[in-house]
């Protein structure tokens, strides 16, 4: 959608108070239930706890496998919104101010409800995979993502980053797809990580050595380094585990066994790399020796560390998002796999009420999912 379908969103700054159901026409300073709001909600520096969406997502669906699907992605999606707002400062700035709720505005100066590149991205790759698997088709959703801001949340790109700007005006430039992702080492930032999670869905009963060629070719089209395919490869496979009902830990175990089953004859070069994952005990670190830039190696392992020292969505979230740095894509890639592993009943119901253009979401998930003949 184009930038003029959200004019709304463009006359005046967009409060959650826009599209609470509590507001009161005669008088936007106050609501329904508030007889004055606090100077938060006003000034929308966090969540209105009283907040209640005027058009709100009602899911009634009881298919555990679709409800597995809603899970991932809103998570995902609803992590990335979380880390939005502060992403870049650093973990002693976010010490002293810990992200505890949503919030809006921050470093982009962005709604609530407001994603970055990485849903976006993510969502581009459903919106091809629906109609089955052709890289072609995603680097044309890519680029209309970054040309005609596809599935952007308010019509506009905001944020993305340079290797896979640089990787995507390849593609606009003719080069093969698959032939567009830096390949140096100084080429390892976190930008095909961060899309990947619906191969997941949609690879999860292919052959071993069939994922890893699709993944990697998906990854390739930004970021073709070994070293960011391997990462995208065991974070695919972690998700699957998931999917198929294991344990945090039994998903862990299985996914570096896969790893070092399946990958060692092309990717043992960058097993090093990874010793703290593939050990198995990445969940045993410190916080201190967690980083939480862009290397796609730190947010692997922040992911990992976060994801198996949660007790639910919310907590492993906001372990994410307050390491700082990589807020966006560290909460978002953390969101997926909480996601799945606690349920999409388990995301807070205002955080799924405030995302921009839930509605499209959802209906592209259902487009997604009835697309595939076994999820």
């Amino acid at each position: 959608m184009m930038r003029k379908d959200y004019e709304m969103y463009y006359n005046e700054r967009l409060s959650q108070c826009e599209v609470c159901l509590n507001k009161r026409i005669d008088k936007k300073s106050n609501c329904g239930i508030y007889e004055e709001k606090p100077d938060y909600v006003l000034n929308s520096e966090k969540e209105c706890l009283k907040y209640s969406s005027e058009n709100p997502l009602v899911i009634n669906s009881d298919n555990i496998e679709f409800l597995a699907l809603l899970g991932g992605i809103f998570g995902f999606c609803i992590g990335d919104v979380l880390g939005v707002p502060v992403e870049f400062l650093p973990r002693e700035e976010m010490k002293k101010n810990k992200v505890n709720e949503m919030r809006a505005y921050g470093t982009y100066d962005q709604y609530f409800g407001a994603w970055s590149d990485d849903t976006s991205l993510t969502l581009c790759l459903i919106d091809s995979l629906r109609n089955g698997y052709n890289i072609t088709d995603i680097a044309d959703k890519f680029m209309k993502f970054y040309y005609r801001n596809l599935w952007t949340p308010f019509g506009e790109v905001f944020d993305i980053g340079n290797r896979t700007a640089l990787s995507i005006e390849q593609m606009a430039m003719g080069v093969k797809p698959a032939e567009c992702g830096g390949n140096k080492e100084s080429d390892n930032g976190n930008g095909s990580l961060m899309r990947v999670l619906p191969l997941a869905y949609y690879l999860k009963n292919f052959e071993p050595l069939k994922k890893i060629e699709i993944i990697k070719e998906v990854s390739s089209l930004t970021h073709s380094h070994k070293r960011s395919i391997l990462a995208c490869i065991f974070y695919v496979e972690f998700a699957i585990n998931l999917l198929m009902k294991k344990s945090k830990s039994e998903a862990y175990k299985n996914s570096v066994i896969f790893v070092k089953e399946y990958c060692i004859s092309d990717y043992k070069s960058e097993f090093c790399y990874f010793e703290r994952i593939l050990n198995g005990k990445a969940d045993e670190l410190k916080e201190e020796e967690i980083m939480s830039g862009g290397y796609v190696i730190d947010t692997l392992e922040a992911v990992i560390w976060s994801f198996l020292n949660s007790e639910d969505y919310k907590s492993s979230v906001f372990s994410a998002v307050n390491l700082g740095g990589d807020t966006d894509t560290t909460g978002a890639i953390t969101g997926g796999l909480s996601g799945i592993f606690y349920g999409f009943d388990n995301i807070p119901d205002n955080w799924v009420q405030i995302l921009a253009r839930k509605k499209d979401i959802y209906s592209l998930l259902e487009q997604f999912y009835d697309s595939r003949q076994e999820f």
